[in-house]
């Protein structure tokens, strides 16, 4: 299998940067084969205002600060604006639309042109990285659905909070969106590669992010794909219920034994298994969506490569491996591994609250990670101790694990390749370690987010992995 070492590089380091010098590092430091950047333009903001570089990860990732800084900052709040200019045509009677290209866009957009054609000139793939359901989708932090687009609980509300912003992946506005957002994109950008789409699913960031989606759209859905949608929305709402005032010692004590796998807590009933089954359809369709797009709009050779949480979340997630055969080009699959201890933190404090009698065990946490598959031993006995680990900290996760999870990824995927997606969040050493690990589990198959956090220290380390492998 060739080489392969991607990068995700968003416009602002071009922008502060520059592109050659970017490059340069991107190059000659990681040995870099490919880049994705997005279709946007920065510009710092009033602190309070837009949105926190880097991403505060509702509130959990306020520990986190830049390697690389911008506007001489390495936390800041900006605002953005689409680095071209919208064709309003493709947009007409839809709901969502994108922000109109203003004074940055004049100023600062050419970068992403520029970027691309040099980045081509040296030889490396370019794609285009995009939100699946998060319109105007050219960035995760800035932008999301109108409230009934929002994905809905068994008992129809809308958690306020979330790490992610993602819309209901059955409502046809966001389907529409992203089609015309697919066309304005190949149009403007001919030379890219392809298209990264990321969180083309449900994230199960939390207890809630779980147990979507139950809204106006997916019943529609259900009722078009001949699910039956009630007794799906009756078995959801009774898990949780049990979840939420219903567990016990003994329940917990198996999730750390391992005895009950997370898909099995979650699809040990009919009703659970078709409400999975159906996820996993919703995901395939809105990966449908933008491969129909691409096509649709000429762009046919563009490759579609979806990030996906790795196995087992994508049980919850609903982004199902084995249904992207002849489909898609590849899959990046996130080890993203700084959120893990967080999103053991985020389920154990739901729990606790609603179970206050085991909130003290330690099993909550031990067993959370077990059914994350997170870790190669215990864990840590506290809950106050899963957390979102500090810059210099070390990630407090497994070896075996990540490796798993790629290898799990593989197997379901079949022929279609596996990209190990690294993040280069955290200590040199830590990262280098964890980019030797994504290395060797995806056969040399591995993207990296982001550059921003690539200190050159950290680039070497790439180099040195991908090199000397």
């Amino acid at each position: 299998m060739t080489r392969f070492v991607g990068i995700t590089i968003f416009p602002e380091f071009f922008q502060n940067e520059g592109v050659e010098a970017a490059l340069d590092n991107l190059v000659d430091r990681a040995g870099a084969t490919a880049i994705a950047t997005s279709p946007y333009v920065m510009m710092p903001a009033p602190d309070g205002t837009g949105s926190r570089e880097p991403p505060a990860d509702a509130g959990a990732g306020k520990v986190r600060l830049l390697d690389r800084p911008l506007w001489g900052r390495r936390e800041l709040f900006v605002r953005t604006s689409p680095s071209f200019v919208p064709d309003a045509a493709l947009y007409k009677g839809l709901r969502y639309r994108p922000p109109s290209a203003d004074e940055l866009t004049a100023a600062q957009g050419p970068v992403i042109a520029d970027s691309i054609r040099a980045a081509k000139a040296r030889g490396l793939e370019v794609y285009l990285q995009i939100q699946a359901a998060i319109p105007p989708g050219y960035r995760v932090q800035f932008g999301g659905p109108e409230e009934d687009d929002r994905p809905r609980l068994p008992d129809g509300s809308s958690p306020a909070v979330r790490v992610d912003n993602n819309a209901s992946l059955a409502s046809p506005h966001i389907r529409a969106y992203a089609r015309a957002l697919v066309r304005d994109l190949v149009g403007t950008y001919p030379e890219i590669d392809g298209l990264r789409v990321d969180w083309p699913e449900y994230p199960p960031y939390s207890l809630d992010g779980a147990f979507f989606d139950f809204g106006t759209h997916a019943e529609a859905a259900a009722a078009r794909l001949e699910f039956d949608f009630g007794a799906m929305r009756a078995a959801a709402a009774e898990l949780r219920t049990h979840l939420l005032g219903g567990l016990t010692a003994g329940d917990l004590a198996a999730w750390a034994s391992g005895k009950l796998p997370v898909e099995m807590l979650f699809g040990d009933t009919p009703g659970l298994a078709a409400w999975l089954r159906f996820k996993a359809v919703l995901s395939n369709e809105i990966i449908r969506t933008f491969r129909e797009a691409l096509d649709d709009a000429g762009a046919g050779h563009m490759k579609l490569v979806p990030n996906a949480f790795p196995p087992p979340w994508t049980h919850l997630s609903g982004l199902d491996f084995d249904a992207l055969d002849g489909v898609c080009d590849g899959v990046s699959v996130k080890l993203y591994t700084m959120h893990w201890p967080m999103m053991v933190r985020a389920w154990a404090d739901t729990i606790a609250a609603a179970n206050p009698n085991l909130a003290s065990d330690p099993n909550l946490g031990r067993g959370i990670a077990r059914l994350f598959g997170i870790g190669d031993g215990p864990g840590p006995a506290r809950l106050a101790d899963w957390r979102y680990p500090e810059p210099e900290e070390m990630h407090p996760v497994g070896a075996m694990a990540q490796t798993a999870k790629i290898e799990a990824a593989r197997h379901a995927a079949g022929r279609v390749p596996v990209y190990a997606l690294a993040h280069g969040y955290g200590p040199v050493a830590d990262f280098e370690e964890r980019c030797r690990i994504a290395w060797n589990a995806s056969g040399g198959q591995i993207w990296v987010n982001r550059y921003g956090y690539l200190a050159d220290a950290k680039l070497d380390a790439i180099g040195r992995v991908s090199r000397l492998a």
